[in-house]
C-alpha cells in the first residue's frame, strides 16, 4: 500500500466524507439567490401564455358573427347597434360581443344615393362591425363594408 494514500493521511479532503456546516449554509444561500432569479421570468412567461389563445378565440368569434350577419338582407333600411352580451357561458366563459350595422355616411362616398322606401339615402353600402371582449377585457374589432348591389 502506498504511504501517501488518502486513507493514511488523516487531514486529507479525499479521505473525508460529507459536507461541513459552512458548505451547507453557502449552498442554501446560493440556492436562495439563484432559484428566485430563475423562477420569476418562468412564472411571468407561464402567466402570459394564455393570451394568444384568448386572441385566437376572440377573433374566431368575431369572424363567425360577421359571417352570420352578412347572410341577412339589409335592403329594408335596418340599422342595429347592440350592447355587449355574453356569447356562450359554457363554451366561451367571460367572452362578450357587440355588433353594429349602419349605413355608410353620405360624406364618405361620392356616388349618388337613391331614396329607399323609408325616405333615407341608400347608397347600397352598410358598415358592419363586430367587437369581442376577452376575459381580460381586451377588445378586438372586425369591420366590413357590405353592399346589397346585385
Amino acid at each position: 500500500m502506498n504511504k501517501y494514500s488518502a486513507f493514511r493521511i488523516p487531514h486529507s479532503a479525499i479521505g473525508k466524507k460529507g459536507f461541513t456546516l459552512i458548505e451547507i449554509i453557502v449552498l442554501i444561500v446560493m440556492a436562495g439567490i439563484i432559484i428566485p432569479a430563475i423562477m420569476v421570468p418562468f412564472a411571468t412567461g407561464i402567466r402570459g401564455s394564455g393570451k394568444p389563445e384568448m386572441v385566437t378565440k376572440a377573433m374566431y368569434l368575431a369572424h363567425q358573427r360577421m359571417e352570420e350577419l352578412m347572410k341577412f338582407d339589409y335592403g329594408a333600411g335596418t340599422t342595429w347597434t347592440t350592447a355587449y352580451a355574453d356569447i356562450d357561458p359554457i363554451n366561451f366563459p367571460n367572452y362578450q360581443w357587440q355588433w353594429e350595422i349602419v349605413y355608410v355616411p353620405r360624406d364618405n362616398l361620392n356616388a349618388v344615393g337613391q331614396l329607399n322606401q323609408y325616405g333615407g339615402i341608400n347608397r347600397g353600402y352598410k358598415r358592419m362591425m363586430v367587437r369581442v371582449r376577452d376575459p381580460e377585457l381586451t377588445t378586438y374589432e372586425v369591420s366590413s363594408v357590405v353592399t346589397d348591389f346585385p
